[in-house]
């Protein structure tokens, strides 16, 4: 879900990886669809490999936003330019409420509502993925369960 999805330090929004450059990489920025050329010096993280603080141990950045898109119902979250530091500290603690409150500071959480903004916004964030992969685990272990009752069957014989 968010492996081509970039952040670029120092560049607002969110691109899109298109392909390898002899210079660095193409991206393709979500919102204005304008491909440029991003040196190899510059600091670029995928989304799937940002994670945040909590009590326990560090929460992916794919689980916040299936979080929020549970609380949400699918739809955009509250505006993070407009809302108080109060706000956005109350609302993401509904969401998430073992987010470490020391080290995820206001602006972590601006960042992630306005990203999980941009990619509800195009339609980039999959939810069925685990519905499907529970339904493959069932289908397995109902296979290994066949093959159990079919073993014990033969050994009656």
């Amino acid at each position: 879900m968010l492996k081509d999805i970039l952040s670029i330090a120092g560049y607002s929004g969110l691109y899109k990886y298109i392909n390898k450059s002899r210079n660095g990489i193409i991206v393709e920025h979500l919102e204005t669809k304008k491909r440029m050329n991003v040196n190899p010096s510059a600091r670029i993280n995928a989304l799937e490999d940002i994670s945040i603080f909590t009590d326990n141990e560090d929460m992916p950045l794919e689980k916040v936003f299936k979080a929020i898109y549970q609380h949400q119902d699918g739809k955009p979250t509250i505006n993070p330019k407009k809302a108080s530091t109060k706000e956005l500290k109350d609302y993401f603690g509904t969401i998430i409420p073992e987010y470490d409150r020391d080290r995820v500071y206001n602006s972590d959480i601006k960042k992630i509502l306005n990203w999980y903004n941009q990619l509800i916004k195009f339609d980039l964030i999959e939810i069925t993925e685990e519905k499907e992969k529970g339904q493959e685990e069932n289908k397995d272990e109902s296979g290994n369960k066949n093959q159990d009752s079919n073993e014990k069957e033969e050994k009656q014989e």
